[in-house]
């Protein structure tokens, strides 16, 4: 079993600077690929970035290519999300989740355990 515990969210003016973390329970985070997702209200949720167990490899949406970055500490067990330049459209709760398929890494259906998310507000 793995739990996922998401923190660093809050409300920031548009052009402002967070960073996300995931911090996660059980000996196989190292050995997983995790996922940064978010939702906002009405609307369906959608893959933000990826990273592969060793860090070799990232994914991001075109949306927000550029602005975020995806990282990971594996002797913490935790997961990152440092996010620059954010505009009123990044606002949504931001969710972790470990990738436990060899699928997408765009899609919700790769990965099997879920944060409760943090939410993330952009003032214009």
């Amino acid at each position: 079993q793995v739990q996922l515990v998401e923190s660093g969210g809050g409300l920031v003016q548009a052009g402002g600077s967070l960073r996300l973390s995931c911090a996660a329970s059980g000996r196989t985070f190292s050995r997983s690929a995790m996922g940064w997702f978010r939702q906002a209200p009405g609307k369906e949720r959608e893959f933000v970035a990826g990273i592969s167990s060793t860090s070799i490899s990232t994914f991001y949406a075109d949306s927000v290519k550029g602005r975020f970055t995806i990282s990971r500490d594996n002797a913490k067990n935790t997961v990152y999300l440092q996010m620059n330049s954010l505009k009123p459209e990044d606002t949504a709760v931001y969710s972790c989740a470990v990738k436990t398929t060899g699928g997408n890494y765009y899609q919700g259906r790769s990965y099997d355990y879920w944060g409760q998310g943090t939410q993330v507000t952009v003032s214009s």
